[in-house]
């Protein structure tokens, strides 16, 4: 057993820059694990940053000075923050209030619609069915009336938290742009002087992260606004919130469209029954999702989607799990580092015979 051991350790740990990639996974996920809400706005600042540094590179290469370009994109990076929270959000809140104003009625609606679907197919819907169906509809719009109420009641007991979160990110946003390469170079004093192979896998990871973040957050706002428009087309209440969380859902793959499909039948059904307009509903809502699926998806994730269905789905699993919210949105490029780190990892020269 010893000399088993000692030939595993001797393959796959006797190297320098084995052992750092070890600590640095090993750290890195006790931190996050322990610090993910303190770190929260640390890591939105780092990925907003990370998305604006291309723009700041191309205007350096216009000969634009660090500082001033920095200060363009971040003036144009506050202009799309503010629209968001002036705009987006409180019509967002208002959708959602109008919503949970309307649960009483959207019962009573559900009520009759399901006692309609029993008119209708008799033969296929037995009383006890029937029932259960209400009871189902009843409790699922309570339980999401109470959610919403509950989440109103937290957030306005941590309004200040979120007034400071909404002061921070932005500034964090302005110093991880000016000071970019300077805390880059802070952090590197700290890895093994030899790193060919930390080097190789961060420049093969570096395309496909680049590559996941700007595609994930295009496909979030085309989804979202394609789908916003063609529900006002349809006329269906709560357009934009269904919307945005139809565009939201494209977080997490395969399940989140599965998820977010429950409630946009619920509104439609209750809207407009077993009719033309609830089956267009279903119809707009199905070929949105193939085309993101088959045409978006491929287009946009080229460098990074080479991953098995299943592996993506366990990623999705294990590391939202592990991180909560950013371990799902990073499942993709988080699979694709285990997989680059794996192929890459120094091997010694010892045992392999």
């Amino acid at each position: 057993m010893n000399r088993i051991l000692s030939t595993w350790f001797n393959r796959y740990l006797s190297q320098p820059e084995a052992i750092a990639l070890l600590v640095i996974f090993v750290v890195t996920v006790v931190i996050f694990k322990v610090m993910g809400k303190v770190l929260a706005p640390i890591i939105i600042s780092v990925v907003l940053s990370y998305l604006l540094f291309g723009m700041i590179k191309k205007l350096e290469k216009w000969r634009f000075p660090h500082l001033l370009a920095v200060t363009v994109v971040f003036s144009l990076f506050m202009g799309i923050f503010l629209a968001a929270c002036f705009w987006l959000l409180p019509l967002l809140w208002k959708e959602m209030a109008a919503l949970v104003s309307e649960v009483p009625a959207l019962i009573d609606r559900g009520h009759t619609l399901v006692l309609k679907l029993n008119d209708m197919f008799p033969e296929l819907i037995s009383p006890d069915q029937l029932q259960q169906v209400i009871v189902v509809i009843s409790q699922y719009l309570a339980n999401l009336g109470k959610e919403v109420v509950a989440f109103s009641l937290v957030s306005l007991i941590g309004i200040a938290t979120v007034i400071v979160y909404l002061i921070l990110v932005p500034l964090l946003v302005f110093f991880f742009l000016r000071d970019g390469k300077e805390i880059t170079r802070w952090f590197t004093r700290f890895l093994p002087e030899k790193r060919l192979v930390l080097v190789s896998v961060w420049s093969e990871l570096k395309g496909k992260i680049n590559s996941y973040i700007y595609g994930k957050v295009i496909e979030i706002v085309i989804v979202a606004i394609v789908t916003i428009i063609a529900f006002e087309i349809l006329g269906l209440q709560y357009a934009v919130l269904l919307g945005v969380l139809v565009g939201l859902s494209v977080v997490i793959p395969y399940i989140g469209i599965v998820v977010v499909t429950i409630p946009i039948v619920i509104v439609g059904m209750i809207q407009w029954g077993v009719s033309n307009h609830f089956f267009y509903l279903l119809l707009v809502h199905t070929v949105i999702s193939i085309i993101d699926a088959n045409m978006l998806v491929p287009f946009l994730f080229s460098e990074v989607m080479n991953l098995h269905p299943l592996a993506i789905i366990l990623a999705v699993l294990i590391f939202g799990n592990l991180f909560g919210f950013w371990g799902v949105f990073f499942a993709i490029p988080l699979m694709t580092l285990v997989n680059v780190v794996v192929e890459s990892w120094p091997k010694g020269g010892s045992g392999t015979s």
